[in-house]
């Protein structure tokens, strides 16, 4: 019994989580509830990489291969079996942005990569930066005014995964290399 509440809770933490969660402070994913909509999330995604975004050459994680996923940025993600499509070496960015849809402010979205940001240069972008994304994941992030929260120079996963209630992701962008566990 008491499994099954800790599996129970866990679920439910997950589905109430997002992509403004830290997986490093659980305690903070309530604070981000009410600033984002997931309706609007676009799990999964054509494949297609923005112009410029150069594969990595020597990956963790090879393309083909499965890792477990070790993020919360949307429900069902945590714990969930990947198949790697895709590796590529980027500057990884934590962003807050107001939707050109309109809506409540998005806190602290991982992750939009250096290629998706308007104009954004090879150099990487301090927090406090204010940019304009290229990014589609969302329903109003492109065009969206956004600002730096935070910054990681990493390799970046496209991922093809289930969720832990059976929903098929294919083409999910982006999972950091310190998501995944071999």
């Amino acid at each position: 019994m008491k499994k099954q509440l800790l599996v129970l809770g866990t679920i439910v933490t997950l589905a109430l989580s997002g992509c403004g969660t830290s997986t490093n402070d659980e305690n903070k994913s309530s604070d981000n509830m009410n600033s984002m909509n997931h309706e609007q999330m676009n799990h999964s995604s054509s494949g297609e990489v923005p112009q410029g975004l150069k594969v990595a050459e020597n990956p963790t994680y090879k393309v083909g291969t499965q890792a477990t996923i070790k993020a919360s940025h949307m429900a069902g993600m945590n714990e969930a079996k990947a198949t790697i499509v895709g590796a590529y070496d980027t500057t990884a960015y934590v962003v807050s942005y107001t939707p050109t849809t309109g809506g409540a402010k998005v806190n602290n979205h991982k992750w939009v990569i250096q290629e998706e940001i308007e104009n954004a240069g090879d150099k990487t972008l301090e927090p406090g930066t204010e940019v304009t994304l290229k990014a589609d994941h969302m329903e109003g992030m492109n065009g969206a005014k956004a600002t730096i929260d935070s910054a990681e120079k990493t390799t970046v996963y496209m991922v093809d995964y289930t969720t832990t209630d059976g929903e098929q992701v294919k083409n999910h962008k982006w999972v950091t290399e310190s998501e995944l566990l071999k």
